[in-house]
């Protein structure tokens, strides 16, 4: 059975621009792993570069509303809420240059913590 792919749906002049939630993903992942005391995505520190979607969701609606649920690990002795907010700010704002829609929530799940 084929895969339900979702996509931001964009309609121009000239035809339809549509980006795929994979799309989505790397942009957030890159965003994350960009944020200072972030270790990994998901439940491993020290995410490989080809698995770095692995820890995310992306939910698109028909509406284009964007939601992103990720898990992280973060380094021991860091404020873990900080962290937290810091990595909502960053892919809020890395997906909305990047495909022009602001997503409606981030969702950060601290899922592991790691003394360096």
């Amino acid at each position: 059975m084929a895969e339900n792919k979702q996509y931001i749906t964009q309609v121009q002049d000239k035809g339809t621009v549509m980006i795929s939630e994979e799309v989505v993903a790397a942009i957030a992942a890159q965003a994350i792993m960009e944020v200072e005391g972030v270790l990994g995505i998901g439940s491993k520190p020290g995410a490989d570069r080809k698995l770095l979607s692995k820890g995310l969701k992306i939910t698109i609606t028909e509406n284009n509303d964007v939601t992103v649920d990720c898990g992280i690990v973060v380094a021991y002795d860091n404020p873990v809420v900080n962290i937290g907010k810091a990595v909502q700010a960053a892919v809020s704002g890395a997906v909305e240059s990047m495909t022009g829609v602001k997503p409606v929530a981030v969702n950060v799940n601290v899922s592991g913590i790691v003394r360096q």
